[in-house]
C-alpha cells in the first residue's frame, strides 16, 4: 500500500511539475509554503520529504528571498517508480520479490514452488511496469471523467 508519505511526496513533484508547465518549462523555486497549502500536506512533514528528494537527486533547493525548490530535471524524465522508491523503498509487497532489496522468506520451505512468491514477483512486474513508463509530465496529461480533457495536475 502507498504510504502517506509517498502520495505527499507525488503531490509535492506534481505540484512542481505543473508550476513548471506554468511556467513554459521553466523551473523556478516554488516557496514550501505555498505547495503545503495548495496540496493540504503538513508543512514540517513536507520539508523533510523535499530534503529526502534533494538528497536523491530528484529536486533542487535555493536559497534567499527568491527560493525555495524545484524540479532537477524536466517532468518528463523523472516517473513515479522513482519517487515511490525514494518515498517508500521497494515497490514489492513482499521481500522475497524485491529486485531491489531482495531477502528471502523465513518461512518459506521453498522458493522455487512458492506459489504467493510467484504471485507477488507478477504484481511487482507490473506494478512498476505502469509507475516506471508513467512520469510527472504524463500524469498531468491523462483524461479523466469530468474533467476538461485532462488530469488535475494535483489530487487534493
Amino acid at each position: 500500500m502507498l504510504t502517506v508519505k509517498a502520495k505527499y511526496a507525488l503531490r509535492a513533484m506534481l505540484d512542481l511539475a505543473h508550476q513548471a508547465a506554468a511556467e513554459s518549462g521553466v523551473r523556478r523555486p516554488v516557496f514550501i509554503a505555498d505547495i503545503a497549502q495548495r496540496q493540504d500536506i503538513p508543512r514540517r512533514f513536507l520539508e523533510n520529504i523535499l530534503v529526502e528528494l534533494k538528497r536523491s537527486g530528484l529536486v533542487v533547493s535555493h536559497r534567499g528571498k527568491h527560493g525555495g525548490y524545484a524540479l532537477a530535471r524536466p517532468p518528463e524524465e523523472i516517473t513515479f517508480a522513482e519517487v515511490i522508491r525514494i518515498s517508500d523503498g521497494p515497490l514489492a509487497l513482499a521481500p522475497c520479490a524485491s529486485r531491489t532489496a531482495y531477502k528471502r522468506c523465513d518461512d518459506c520451505p521453498d522458493e522455487a514452488t512458492c506459489v504467493l512468491r510467484h504471485i507477488l514477483i507478477e504484481v511487482r512486474d507490473s506494478t512498476a511496469a505502469i509507475l516506471e513508463r508513467t512520469t510527472l509530465a504524463s500524469a498531468s496529461k491523462l483524461p479523466l471523467d469530468g474533467l476538461t480533457g485532462r488530469a488535475s495536475a494535483i489530487c487534493p
